[in-house]
This record gives C-alpha cells, sequence and structure tokens, in this order.
C-alpha cells in the first residue's frame, strides 16, 4: 500500500491570504490538491504584518476553509516570506574530501554548504535559504552535483537569502496560534519559480517576477542556477491606488475597474471597408466607453475612458515598477544573462498592458506565467494569483520533511506533542473548526 503524505502551503499576502492542502502519494510521485481556500487580508501591509490580531483572523478563516473541504486537520505548513526586509548574498565554501578513497559522498557536500553559509549577518537577520550554484572539484568547475566523484578538495558557490528575524517570528507566532507548525519559510519569488519556469529557461536565463499587491519578488536563475534575488516595495495595489486617486473613487471601486479592464480586449478598433469617417469615429468612442453602474459601482461617475484609464494612470505606475526591476538587473549586471527574458506571475501579472509594458521598458521577452496544473482542482487554482502557494507546495513535495496529519478530530492526536504555548491556540482552532 503507498503511502500518502499530506503538505500544507500558506501564502499570507498584503490582499489575501491562500491556504493549499495536497497529498503526495510516493508510489506515483504525484501531488493532489485536496483543499483550498482563499481569505482577504487585514492587518498586512507591504508583505508585512502591522496588526497580528487580525492576521490571526485572517490565517485562522483561510485554514479552517481548506481543512473542511480536505476533510482533516494539518499539524504543519510551508510559509511563503516576502517583503522589502528581503536581502541575498552569494557566499563560497571550501571542504576537503572526508572519504579515504577520496569519493564524494552526500555528506562532503552538506559540509561544504554549511561551509558556504557560515557569512557574517547583522545581529536582526536569519538565512531562510542556501541553494548552491555550482561545485567546484580541485580545478574542475562548473559542476552541479558532484557526489560519486573523485577528488580532494570540494568548493561550492552558494546563494543566500536572508530575511528580518522579527518578520519572521511574527508570522511564526500567527501560524504557531492557529495550531500549526512552521516546516520552512519560502521567499516568495523562490516559490513561484518552482512552478512557473522551464528548465530551459533557467538554463538561458530568466527573471521571474511575482507582482504582488504589496511588493514584488524577483528571481534571477542564470545558467540554470539562482543568480540574485531581491523584493521591491511597490505592488499592483499601488495601480489600484493610482486609479482611485485619478478618478476620484473609493479604492475598491477602483479594484473593480481594474479587474475588468484586465478581462476585457483593448484591442484598436479597425476600420471596415465602405466604413465612413464619422461612423468610425463613433465606433472607437463606443468601444474606449466603460460604463462603470455594469459592474454593480455606484460612484459619481458613470462613464469612463479606457484610454485614459490605461495610458494615462495605469501605464506610468507598470513603468516604474518595470523600471525598477531593470535597475536591479543592471546594478547587478544581470540584464546581458537574461535572454529568456522576464515570466510575470502573481495577480499583477494579469493587470492589462503589463506584459507590453515589460517588453517595452526592459526591451527583453515577456510572458504571463501560470503554475503547473496539479491533480485535484486545477481550474480553481491554475491562476498567477496562486503561483507562490502551488509553488509552496511544489517546494514541499521537493524537501519530503511534511508532517503527517490527524485523520480525524481527536484530542490525543491533536495534541501530542504540543508545546504549553500552542495549546490554546489548538484549543482555539478545534473549537473554530466545529462550527459550521
Amino acid at each position: 500500500m503507498s503511502r500518502v503524505t499530506p503538505i500544507t502551503a500558506i501564502d499570507l499576502g498584503t490582499d489575501k491570504c491562500v491556504t493549499l492542502i495536497a497529498t503526495f502519494d510516493e508510489a506515483t510521485k504525484q501531488l493532489r490538491v485536496v483543499g483550498a481556500a482563499a481569505a482577504s487580508s487585514r492587518g498586512m501591509r507591504k508583505s508585512t504584518i502591522v496588526d497580528l490580531e487580525q492576521v490571526l483572523e485572517t490565517i485562522t478563516e483561510s485554514l479552517d476553509a481548506a481543512e473542511r473541504m480536505a476533510g482533516f486537520e494539518v499539524k504543519s505548513a510551508f510559509v511563503a516570506i516576502g517583503g522589502n526586509h528581503i536581502a541575498s548574498q552569494n557566499s563560497k565554501g571550501v571542504v576537503a574530501v572526508a572519504a579515504p578513497n577520496q569519493e564524494i559522498i552526500k555528506e562532503d557536500v552538506a559540509r561544504v554548504i554549511e561551509a558556504a553559509r557560515a557569512v557574517s549577518l547583522p545581529a536582526d537577520r536569519e538565512i531562510i535559504h542556501v541553494i548552491p550554484k555550482n561545485f567546484k572539484v580541485d580545478s574542475q568547475d562548473g559542476i552541479k552535483d558532484p557526489v560519486g566523484m573523485t577528488g580532494v578538495r570540494l568548493e561550492s558557490e552558494a546563494h543566500i537569502i536572508t530575511a528580518m528575524t522579527t518578520a519572521l517570528r511574527n508570522i511564526e507566532k500567527c501560524v504557531h496560534d492557529v495550531g500549526l507548525t512552521v516546516d520552512g519559510f519560502v521567499f516568495t519569488g523562490l516559490a513561484s519559480s518552482e512552478v512557473i519556469l522551464s528548465e530551459t529557461e533557467k538554463e538561458l536565463g530568466v527573471v521571474a517576477v511575482d507582482i504582488g499587491a504589496g511588493s514584488t519578488s524577483i528571481c534571477v536563475f542564470v545558467d540554470g542556477s539562482l543568480a540574485y534575488t531581491a523584493s521591491l516595495p511597490i505592488g499592483a495595489r499601488h495601480i489600484t491606488q493610482d486609479i482611485a486617486l485619478g478618478c476620484r473613487i473609493s479604492l475598491d471601486s477602483a479594484e473593480k475597474i481594474k479587474l475588468a479592464l484586465g478581462n476585457e480586449e483593448l484591442n484598436a478598433v479597425t476600420p471596415i471597408p465602405g466604413e465612413s469617417k464619422e461612423e468610425l469615429a463613433k465606433r472607437r468612442k463606443k468601444a474606449d466607453q466603460l460604463d462603470i453602474s455594469v459592474l454593480g459601482i455606484d460612484e459619481q461617475v458613470d462613464v469612463l475612458s479606457k484610454k485614459a484609464l490605461v495610458e494615462g494612470i495605469m501605464v506610468p505606475r507598470m513603468k516604474e515598477i518595470m523600471t525598477m526591476v531593470g535597475q536591479h538587473l543592471t546594478n547587478h549586471h544581470l540584464l546581458e544573462l537574461v535572454p529568456a527574458g522576464l515570466v510575470l506571475t502573481g495577480g499583477g501579472a494579469e493587470t492589462v498592458g503589463m506584459v507590453e509594458v515589460a517588453k517595452r521598458v526592459l526591451n527583453l521577452p515577456a510572458r504571463v506565467g501560470k503554475p503547473v496544473e496539479l491533480q485535484g482542482m486545477i481550474a480553481d487554482i491554475h491562476k498567477p494569483s496562486y503561483a507562490a502557494a502551488v509553488g509552496l507546495l511544489e517546494y514541499g513535495r521537493r524537501q519530503g520533511n511534511t508532517r503527517s496529519a490527524s485523520p480525524s478530530l481527536a484530542l490525543g492526536s491533536m495534541f501530542s506533542g504540543a508545546k504549553p504555548d500552542q495549546l490554546l491556540g489548538k484549543i482555539t482552532h478545534l473549537i473554530r473548526s466545529l462550527i459550521p
């Protein structure tokens, strides 16, 4: 009988908190999504917690809905982390091969990665990822997997991603308070990269840009390895705010308008043979009108110009985002190393005109990246806005260190191994799960 392991992903963003629960069949090596839920985020700003109590309620709402759909409770989760506090650097490690026959084994690889991890950091920062870029055995470099090779000296160049300790502890506290333990923190951009990029793109050189509501995550791959990561303090919500200010409407109304524009085709109206200039002008004027009353928006303005909205208000902000991405690439001499271009994902990638702006500003190919299809509820989560959450599941599958789920609501299994400071959270979580 094949063993089935549950994997849980929590993507806590500025706009929404997504919880996905999947099962991994170790015999078929397949992930199957059995629970999915999204709750509007409260208490978050620019991907950082500003109100613990509201964030706790958000996570609880999303987790409870996903667990009810899955039919069982989970004990732990992989959690996405983002925000402007994310930083990265490259480091090198060197060790001597320990085996008498000088054959490199997995323990040697682990030691050299640990050696690369030994970097000086401020007291308020923690390492969340140490990702080996390549290895060097004696004088031979560019090696992807040195296990089994023979050599005396093993070197590794690794990419290190760090985060603010306070940001990690605040999210960890919220997760603990709902009765879960953290399997691991994963940088949002790295999680998205797991499911939107092809191996060919990584080998050629590509930039994954996850445009969230409050921040934008960047991951640059060169020669198949992660070369640079960063997080920008700007996102799709800034576009919404610009629409609200420019049209003098509420933020909720501005968000509806932005989504409506993203769902429409904004192709230019082409002349029909035999059509007069007056008739063409009327058709173009009608096509350019956006009747916001149809969207259920109750504002003083009834009709808006699509062209004015997109080109006058939205495009300048999108140019700003892409210019900032370009500055990071230029400053680290990466712009010429990514011929595969940009893969945009996250909710902001669906904004009308974003791909065209990216192509024009950076002079690189660009496309929208959707997460790979999984078994289960494919249609619901096969969207750019779910890329980070789906990527967390894939990351968890590769880690293979997830904990088992509770098959029932049995109190013994639920509270076993719980620390004293987690008991109240587990009891609260149990009571909420029983309330219809």
